[in-house]
């Protein structure tokens, strides 16, 4: 049992659901930037890319994350002028950023309350932080990895590392004080398709949240899970006749524009 590296092609099978935020997290940071470099900040497999490209095509856009197989993906977009592998949490750029944007990636490493603040510090004046998390953990999608793992086999659970986003006004009180902050919560009602097997919710969890939690079990305890966790699923997420499942899945956001 050891860490696996991200499947793009997992994470991927959802690509339209997973990029609608990203987008609409794009949408909200201002026009105004200073200059200085824009920066996908655990960028994956590079969805954003284009759009970043797009909106800002005379800026130097760099890529940044830990998993080389996702780097290798974003490459292929041809949308960053650099991709750097990096712990995203002790990321440091070689002079001040224009734009940190980080989606869907903060929620994996811890110590927010020094974290967050830490990447303020990278900006440029004039700069923006835009930064999207999950906030889904105590949804049955993911509480029930959780449960049934440790219901079966105590203690692996927590052994496995988990994205965890604070309330909201912690991120008001911490941030608040350093510029302009605007902080929004939505929940996606999204559609997923129908899957060959296994319900669709578990398709979608197990290349994020699940990710961790599954790389505690060997082969056949993760079989067993999954089964109990596709009969949960049914009953939480009831499939329509076609198969396809609506799943709200809730999602925090901030931008903060640096003085």
């Amino acid at each position: 049992m050891t860490s696996s590296d991200w499947d793009p092609d997992l994470y991927g099978r959802f690509a339209d659901v997973r990029l609608r935020p990203a987008l609409d997290l794009l949408a909200r940071v201002g026009g105004a930037l200073p200059e200085g470099d824009i920066v996908d900040l655990g960028c994956g497999s590079g969805p954003v890319g284009p759009a970043l490209a797009r909106r800002f095509p005379d800026r130097r856009r760099v890529g940044v994350d830990s998993s080389h197989a996702m780097l290798a993906k974003a490459e292929g977009t041809g949308a960053y002028d650099a991709l750097t592998a990096a712990d995203i949490a002790g990321w440091t750029p070689e002079r001040p950023v224009a734009l940190i944007y980080s989606n869907a990636a903060l929620q994996w490493l811890g110590d927010h309350d020094t974290l967050i603040p830490a990447l303020a510090k990278k900006l440029t004046s004039g700069g923006t932080l835009a930064v999207q998390m999950p906030r889904q953990n105590r949804a049955p999608s993911h509480r029930i990895w959780t449960d049934l793992v440790q219901e079966h086999f105590p203690g692996r659970a927590a052994q496995a590392a988990r994205p965890e986003t604070a309330d909201p006004v912690e991120y008001h009180r911490r941030l608040s004080p350093l510029g302009r902050f605007d902080l929004w919560e939505t929940e996606y009602f999204q559609t997923l398709p129908a899957a060959p097997e296994g319900h669709p919710v578990r398709h979608f969890t197990s290349a994020t949240f699940a990710r961790p939690i599954l790389d505690r079990l060997d082969e056949g305890e993760r079989v067993m899970i999954e089964k109990l966790y596709d009969e949960a699923m049914r009953a939480a997420y009831p499939p329509a006749a076609d198969g396809t499942v609506l799943f709200p899945f809730r999602r925090l956001f901030f931008t903060l524009d640096i003085a």
